[in-house]
């Protein structure tokens, strides 16, 4: 036996930082305690405030065993909400390794706590008392990790003590939200909305979706400064790195099918430099692809040069042909939107780049059965591509500025724009209009007008937060929810994709799931 193996003692002096290790490390000490006959108890969780509950959860965690190890979870996976965590992970760690009954910390660098399990493959796994019923926990994460535990002879084990949560004390005591925020919040809090939200995310599981519109290869070249030409009038770069996403209707189908139970697209791709590798690669299991390569042209791709160290973008290059589909070509598109009947609804994101005409928009309005839109304005179609080219839509979400320049009124407030204005000219019962730092604005003719403050200021980068926004929120629509609620899960949805760096990953329903509940606890 090894001194690794040993838990601390009275006489040992060590910090609490040589209790933290390496997920490595952590798996030789566990697998050296077994084979001296050692029973290895593992406790895993974001631990961002440490208080009674999680003493007493982590003294009855060691009576199950000879070691206990606790795992945090890394920073970049914490979907509890803005704010969190409140302390990093090397400070959670610490915290935890302070307490006298945990012998060894390690940080978890991935999302889910199976990959830890099989590391280290503990005798024991304990968890709260909240965790026992399965059908409770919102993310559906104790199943798969229970599964795992038992997969290699190991078992479960539920303390039962004092409980409290963590997020109920930050939300209450120590006052990450603003002002606003943290009234809005408390205001949901006492009319008790979590459940009617959770129920409302349920209800669509089973939906069918058909989205049109675009697909764009979002082309992210990673650069480092370094200064003017001394011979001409440019900035020089250094580049660094490359990432390619596959983005506009793509990045949006995978976020609806995180939700929904299958999805079909219909888009438009080119036949030269086509990426039709990567766009099949990126899609998830339940998206269906119906591709259109136009003739001669290639699919759009933007390119965004990016600072490298800091995410800012330096500026960026379109390379696109956004001629009108027509002929064979539209003809094409048309016997596909024929059979929006077939979905739940129908989304249409159309981002102005010639794939959605006239004709089609006209068969998308009477041929869905629930048409939600988003007409969106970009450097491509400034003034060219507003929502009030739709005669009709079931629901409408667009940006601040898109609904300015459809109605062509810069000074109005913004919810006479989303209540009386943009109405006027398209026949639409429910819209959303999104304002950045600001929240959002919802309508609805029955419901009124509701403003729901923004959810978080720390922005990694915004590419595609309108598209989550319209992605989560339509599904929800169609199913009747309160579009009070309704803007409060898409502030949700736009405020972890803001943190996002291009199309890494969608917004995936149990982190949706775990970041609201975390906010309303």
């Amino acid at each position: 036996m090894t001194a690794d193996t040993l838990p601390f003692s009275g006489a040992d002096r060590r910090t609490s930082r040589d209790k933290i290790r390496s997920l490595a490390d952590l798996a030789r000490i566990a697998e050296q305690a077994r084979a001296a006959g050692r029973r290895v108890v593992l406790a895993h969780g974001v631990f961002d405030l440490v208080h009674l509950g999680h003493v007493r959860h982590l003294e009855e965690a060691r009576r199950h065993g000879d070691m206990l190890i606790v795992t945090t979870t890394a920073d970049r996976h914490v979907n509890k909400g803005p704010g969190r965590p409140v302390f990093t992970d090397s400070l959670r760690a610490q915290m935890l390794a302070a307490l006298e009954q945990v012998d060894w910390v390690g940080v978890n660098e991935e999302p889910t706590a199976e990959p830890v399990l099989n590391l280290l493959r503990p005798d024991i796994y304990v968890k709260g008392s909240d965790y026992a019923n399965a059908e409770e926990d919102v993310t559906g994460g104790i199943v798969q990790e229970r599964m795992t535990v038992e997969a290699y002879g190991g078992r479960i084990i539920f303390t039962d003590d004092i409980t409290f949560s963590s997020s109920s004390l930050i939300n209450r005591y120590l006052g990450v939200y603003n002002p606003e925020l943290n009234s809005y919040l408390a205001e949901m809090r006492h009319q008790d909305k979590l459940p009617q939200i959770l129920e409302l995310i349920e209800r669509i599981k089973d939906y069918r979706v058909l989205l049109v519109g675009d697909t764009i290869i979002d082309d992210y070249q990673y650069v480092e400064g370094m200064a003017k030409s001394p011979k001409e009038n440019i900035l020089v770069t250094r580049f660094r790195d490359r990432e390619l996403f596959a983005g506009g209707i793509i990045a949006a189908a995978n976020h609806v099918a995180g939700m929904c139970r299958s999805v079909d697209v219909v888009t438009c791709i080119g036949d030269q430099d086509s990426h039709e590798e990567l766009i099949r690669r990126s899609v998830k299991p339940n998206v269906g692809l119906n591709l259109l390569a136009r003739r001669g042209k290639p699919t759009t791709r933007k390119t965004r040069f990016v600072e490298n160290g800091y995410m800012r973008k330096m500026f960026e290059v379109y390379n696109m042909d956004d001629t009108t589909v027509a002929g064979a070509e539209e003809d094409w598109i048309a016997r596909h939107i024929e059979a929006a009947g077939d979905y739940d609804l129908v989304i249409v994101t159309d981002f102005g780049h010639g794939m959605i005409t006239p004709r089609l928009i006209d068969l998308l309005s009477r041929h869905a059965r629930f048409l939600a839109v988003n007409a969106q304005t970009n450097s491509g179609n400034l003034g060219y591509n507003l929502i009030v080219r739709y005669p009709r839509a079931d629901y409408v979400c667009i940006d601040a500025p898109e609904a300015r320049l459809a109605v062509m009124d810069r000074f109005s407030d913004i919810m006479d724009i989303a209540s009386e204005v943009l109405p006027s000219r398209v026949d639409c019962s429910r819209l959303i209009i999104t304002h950045g730092k600001h929240g959002c604005v919802t309508f609805d003719k029955a419901e009124g007008l509701h403003r729901i403050p923004a959810f978080t200021s720390t922005v990694v980068d915004t590419m595609g937060a309108g598209d989550a926004f319209l992605s989560v929120t339509a599904p929800l629509v169609a199913a009747g929810g309160p579009m009070s609620l309704i803007g409060f899960i898409g502030n949700a949805a736009g405020a972890m994709k803001v943190n996002i760096i291009g199309h890494r990953s969608a917004v995936e329903k149990p982190a949706l799931l775990k970041f609201i509940t975390a906010l309303l606890k």
